[in-house]
C-alpha cells in the first residue's frame, strides 16, 4: 500500500512557482511516509501537483510513482494506493487492445485502462484502492475510491484549488489548511465517535470521498459520481446453491488477495472468520511447498484477569492452538503489555489524526508494528460480522427495535463526563437522531420484504455504512502506520452484493448466528472452530491498566492548560473515577466500556494538543 497526496487548480500554472510547490509536495509526501517507506516521488505539470509514498508489494523494482504516460503529446499521471485482485484479466484485455506495459505493477494497468475506457474503467476493478489521475488534455483531476471504502481519501477546497491526501495530516501539510472543528465536528467526536459519518472529515471544510464514488474536478467545479451502490432484489438461489456460491466467492476472494511479490501471513484469532481465511491461505501455500505464518493477539497475564461476559464469552488462545495444529502453520503468539497499551494511545491518535477506539487501536498498532518486522502483507477476517450478521444487534430484540444506532443505544454514557453547558451547545440527541434516520432512509428497499426482513436490511445497511467503516479505518491506520498492508477478503464487493439479498432465514438458519458462513467453511475447518460462539477482538482486564488510565486523567484534571477541560465537568469526572467499572455495558460496540471512556478522553486531550485544534462553537 501507499500514501497519496496532491492538488489541482484549473486556473493555475504551478510551474511558474516551481520550487514553492515542489517544497509543498515534498512536505505532503513526508507526512505520509509511514504509509510508504520504500520509495517516494513527486510530479508537477501546469495545473497538477502529485506526491506519493510507496510500500512495495507488487513489482518491487519498477513500480515507481507518480507514474506518467504520454499519449498524443499529452501527459496522463497517476498516484495510486491499493491492490488490484483481477489485474491478470484486466491486463490481458488491454494487451488485446494494443497496449504494451513497461512494468508488472497494477498502477500501470489502471492508467492504461483510463486511457482506453475513461472513468468507467473503475467499474471493472476488483480491489481496494484510492487513486488520482491527472488528465492534462482535458485539464481534469479524477479522484477514485473503492466500493467498500477500505482505502481512505480525504479532500478539501481552498478557493479554486482542490487538495487531496490519503490521511488528514497530508492536507494539513498544505499551506493555509488548518485543523478547525465546529459544532458538527465536535458532535462527530463526542456523539458519534469513534465512528464518523461517512463522507465527513470531522474537521471543518474537509470531506472524505465516499466509497463507491469518483470525483471529477475541472473549470466547471467538482462533481461527484456514484459508480457502485447496493441494490435490493429477490434472492432466487436455493439453500444449497446459496452455500455453494457463498463458499466459492469467499475462496476466490482469499486466493485473489494472496497475490504478492513478498511473503504473506494471516491474523488468526481462532474464530470462524480468520480461521476460514487462514485455512485457504495455508492450503494454497502448501501447494507451493510453503508454510503459512499466522499471528494471534492478546494481553500479558490476560489468562489471570479475563472476565467472561455476554460480549466476550471466551479467550482466543485455546482455539488458536487448535487451528495452528490443524493448519500446521508457523504461529506467533503476540502479547501487549499494559504500559505499552497506555503509551500507544498517543501514537494511535497520530495514526488516525483523530481520537479513535482507544486501547483497541493502541494495541492493534503495537501488534502491527511487530508483524511488520517479518511480513509486509497480512490477510484478516475483518468485515465478516457486518456482512454475515454476526453482531448481537442483528438478533437481540432491544437492539433490533431501537430507533437509533444499535451499537450506541444509550447516549447517557457519553454525557457522563461532559459539562452541562457543553452538552447544551452540542445537542447530541438531535445530531445522532438525524444521522441515524438519514442512513435508514437511504436503505435500498424491496417491496416484497416483510416488516422484519425490511428491518434486517436497515440493520445491515447501518453496519456496512457505519460500523464496518470504523473497523476498516482502524485496520488501515494501525497497519499502515508501520508499513503493513492488511487485506480484507470478506470486503470483496461481490461478497457484499450477494450477501445483501440473502434472507435472514438462510444467513442464520435455525437461529445459528452466521450459519451461512459456517456452512460455507465446513469443508475447510474443524467442527469446534466452525461453531465457536463469537468472541470479539480481545481487550485487557488487568486492573493495572485502568489504574494507569485514572492516573493520566487525574494529571489532566490538574493541568489548567489541558485543552479537553473546556468540555468536561471536573466534579463528574472525579465521581466517575471513584465508581467501579462495568465491563459488560459498552458505550460503543462490544468492547468500549468504562476504562475505554477514560482512554478516549485522554486521546481527545492528546488530539487537541498535538494538532493545535481550533474550536468554533
Amino acid at each position: 500500500m501507499c500514501g497519496i497526496a496532491g492538488f489541482f487548480n484549473p486556473y493555475e500554472s504551478f510551474h511558474k512557482n516551481d520550487e514553492k510547490y515542489k517544497k509543498i509536495l515534498h512536505h505532503m509526501k513526508q507526512t505520509l511516509a509511514r504509509r510508504g517507506p520504500d520509495d517516494s516521488g513527486i510530479y508537477i505539470h501546469e495545473q497538477f501537483g502529485f506526491a506519493h509514498a510507496r510500500l512495495s508489494i507488487i513489482d518491487l523494482t519498477t513500480g515507481h510513482q507518480p507514474m506518467v504516460k504520454t499519449f498524443s503529446q499529452k501527459d496522463y499521471a497517476i498516484v495510486y494506493n491499493g491492490e488490484l485482485y483481477n489485474q491478470k484479466e484486466l491486463k490481458q484485455d488491454l494487451i488485446q487492445k494494443g497496449y504494451t506495459f513497461q512494468t508488472t505493477s497494477d498502477t500501470e494497468i489502471i492508467l492504461s485502462g483510463y486511457l482506453e475506457y475513461g472513468t468507467a474503467f473503475v467499474e471493472k476493478l476488483n480491489g481496494i484502492f484510492a487513486f488520482a489521475i491527472a488528465d492534462t488534455k482535458k485539464r481534469q483531476l479524477h479522484l477514485f475510491r473503492d466500493r467498500a471504502g477500505v482505502k481512505p481519501l480525504f479532500y478539501t477546497k481552498q478557493k479554486d484549488t482542490i487538495i487531496f491526501a490519503s490521511e488528514l495530516k497530508g492536507l494539513f501539510a498544505y499551506p493555509g489548511i488548518e485543523p478547525i472543528v465546529d459544532q458538527k465536528g465536535l458532535n462527530e467526536i463526542f456523539s458519534i465517535g469513534p465512528a464518523k459519518t461517512y463522507g465527513c472529515g470531522v474537521y471543518k471544510n474537509i470531506e472524505e470521498l465516499l466509497p463507491g464514488y469518483f470525483m471529477t474536478c475541472d473549470k466547471n467545479g467538482a462533481h461527484l459520481h456514484c459508480y457502485w451502490r447496493l441494490q435490493s432484489h429477490p434472492h432466487t438461489d436455493s439453500y444449497k446453491q446459496t452455500i455453494e456460491k457463498t463458499s466459492f466467492l469467499i475462496q476466490d476472494a482469499i486466493r485473489r488477495q494472496m497475490v504478492s511479490d513478498v511473503p504473506i501471513c494471516t491474523f488468526l484469532s481462532g474464530g470462524v472468520d480468520s480461521s476460514f481465511v487462514s485455512a485457504i491461505c495455508a492450503q494454497e501455500l502448501k501447494k507451493q511447498g510453503k508454510q503459512l505464518h499466522t499471528f494471534s493477539f492478546d494481553f500479558v497475564d490476560n489468562d489471570k484477569y479475563f472476565q467472561s461476559n455476554a460480549f466476550q464469552p471466551s479467550q482466543d488462545r485455546p482455539y488458536v492452538e487448535k487451528m495452528v495444529q490443524f493448519l500446521d502453520s508457523k504461529h506467533h503468539f503476540l502479547e501487549c503489555e499494559t504500559g505499552t497499551q497506555v503509551e500507544l494511545l498517543e501514537d494511535s491518535v497520530k495514526a488516525h489524526d483523530l481520537p479513535c477506539m482507544a486501547d483497541i487501536d493502541a494495541s492493534m498498532l503495537y501488534f502491527c508494528s511487530v508483524v511488520t518486522q517479518t511480513h509486509k502483507v497480512a490477510l484478516t477476517g475483518e468485515c465478516a460480522d457486518e456482512i454475515f450478521g454476526g453482531y448481537p444487534w442483528f438478533h437481540k430484540k432491544e437492539c433490533f427495535q431501537a430507533d437509533t444506532f444499535p451499537w450506541t443505544m444509550d447516549l447517557q454514557a457519553r454525557k457522563v463526563l461532559l459539562s452541562d453547558e457543553f452538552l447544551q451547545a452540542l445537542n447530541m440527541d438531535e445530531y445522532v437522531a438525524q444521522a441515524y434516520h438519514r442512513s435508514v432512509a437511504e436503505t435500498p428497499r424491496l417491496a416484497e420484504d416483510t416488516a422484519e426482513e425490511a428491518r434486517r436490511r436497515e440493520i445491515a445497511y447501518l453496519n456496512l455504512k457505519w460500523f464496518m467503516q470504523t473497523l476498516l479505518d482502524r485496520m488501515d491506520r494501525t497497519s499502515m502506520y508501520s508499513g503493513l498492508e492488511a487485506r480484507v477478503p470478506f470486503a470483496d464487493h461481490r461478497i457484499i452484493e450477494y450477501l445483501w439479498n440473502i434472507p435472514w432465514t438462510m444467513k442464520a438458519k435455525d437461529g445459528v448466528v452466521k450459519h451461512l458462513l459456517r456452512e460455507a467453511g465446513r469443508p475447510f475447518l474443524p467442527e469446534e472452530i466452525l461453531f465457536r460462539k463469537k468472541s470479539p477482538y480481545p481487550k485487557t482486564y488487568d486492573k493495572k491498566y485502568e489504574l494507569l488510565l485514572k492516573q493520566r486523567v487525574q494529571e489532566i484534571m490538574q493541568d489548567s492548560s489541558a485543552p479537553v477541560l473546556q468540555f468536561l465537568d471536573i466534579k463528574k469526572v472525579n465521581q466517575f473515577l471513584k465508581s467501579p467499572s462495568d465491563y459488560g455495558k459498552p458505550w460503543y460496540g462490544q468492547l468500549m466500556a468504562g476504562p475505554q471512556m477514560l482512554a478516549y478522553i485522554i486521546q481527545v486531550n492528546i488530539w487537541l494538543k498535538e494538532y493545535h485544534v481550533k474550536i468554533e462553537l
